[in-house]
């Protein structure tokens, strides 16, 4: 229950200022996939390209923040929601900043997505779908986690316990067929087309 006695308080500078000392237009880069898709590794290739036209990011990583924001939730379906809901009200701070958010998590439910993008305003929200197959993010496994899950020792992973729901219409879809830079000049290329860079 929201309390009454919190009341909004706007500030002098607003979001269309502060982007205009920054030469850019903010957005959230969100990268969805499977674990071991590659959303991190082309999410950091994407701010490095970015960092070097001289724009203004920043990366918050899945694993990174439940080291700290997201340390006290689980992953049970109720504390992957809980997840998303924080990172996305999160980067939507960061885009009132001016600031182009890539995050990149499994997110595995559409309607958490959705409900991110309606925090921003139309057109701040670009889904980035990693769509690297099943069978490879498992040849993949790069912190072990499927072999775990497929031995029962980790409930409620996503693809194998707990379901994916890929995305149906996302603005950028990365093919398994591309290498890293290839994947990052797709969504840097994107950023120009549209005119947020």
């Amino acid at each position: 229950m929201k309390n009454e006695n919190i009341v909004w308080h706007d500030h002098q500078l607003n979001k269309e200022e502060r982007s205009a000392l920054k030469g850019q237009k903010p957005c959230v880069l969100w990268f969805t996939g499977l674990s071991g898709s590659g959303k991190s590794t082309i999410a950091n290739a994407v701010e490095v390209k970015l960092s070097e036209l001289q724009k203004h990011t920043y990366l918050l990583d899945g694993d990174n923040v439940r080291h700290g924001l997201n340390k006290d939730l689980g992953f049970s379906d109720t504390d992957r929601v809980e997840n998303i809901r924080r990172i996305g009200e999160v980067s939507h701070l960061f885009v009132d900043a001016g600031i182009i958010v890539l995050s990149a998590f499994i997110s595995p439910f559409r309607e958490d997505r959705e409900i991110v993008r309606t925090l921003v305003k139309e057109g701040e929200f670009i889904e980035v779908f990693i769509d690297t197959p099943l069978e490879i993010c498992e040849q993949r496994d790069p912190k072990g986690l499927y072999a775990k899950a497929r031995r029962g020792e980790i409930p409620d992973f996503t693809g194998i316990s707990s379901p994916y729901e890929a995305p149906e219409h996302p603005e950028i879809r990365i093919g398994d067929g591309l290498t890293i830079e290839e994947s990052a000049d797709v969504i840097v290329n994107y950023l120009h087309d549209k005119h947020y860079i």
